[in-house]
């Protein structure tokens, strides 16, 4: 299942890599017979690798013209991703949610490879030990004090 869904992954990022908008529309019915997969497939895609942590917004509408809008959300400036991941993270976060949101934050050259392994690491490894759902809370308040260190109170960079 995995080698599918990466396959899908791969089709709809190139699809939005070729989009002048950086939005494209297709519906889920044209996905799952190009793939030759289910519906519930192609939402377990969308639903796992274009979120708002990964940096997507995704659209969607049922019934007879139903479709899919997946939507590449701007970069923005620096600052202002950063202000939006300290606002995203709430009261709970999961460990995939700080997963892709940490890559988010590499792949925008926000944190160094390095500071991206450390943070990593305290989302996950270094939570192991906490019961599941106090974990998720303490991932939030972890997350929010290693981007505040980084970025300051406002998401403004620089120390």
């Amino acid at each position: 299942m995995g080698r599918l869904a990466d396959e899908i992954e791969r089709y709809i990022k190139e699809l939005l890599a070729e989009s002048p908008t950086g939005q494209v529309e297709v519906r889920r019915n044209a996905l799952a017979l190009r793939f030759g997969c289910v519906p519930a497939q192609i939402n377990y895609v969308l639903s796992t690798r274009f979120t708002i942590w990964h940096g997507f917004y995704v659209e969607s509408r049922r019934g007879g013209g139903g479709f899919l809008r997946i939507s590449k959300l701007p970069p923005g400036s620096p600052d202002a991703l950063v202000y939006e991941t300290l606002r995203i993270c709430g009261d709970e976060v999961s460990q995939i949610q700080a997963l892709a949101l940490i890559e988010r934050l590499r792949a925008a050259g926000l944190i160094s490879g390095r500071e991206a392994n450390l943070m990593r690491e305290v989302v996950s490894t270094g939570l192991k030990e906490v019961v599941l759902p106090l974990r998720n809370r303490i991932r939030a308040v972890l997350l929010r004090v290693m981007l505040t260190a980084l970025f300051g109170r406002e998401g403004q960079s620089g120390n």
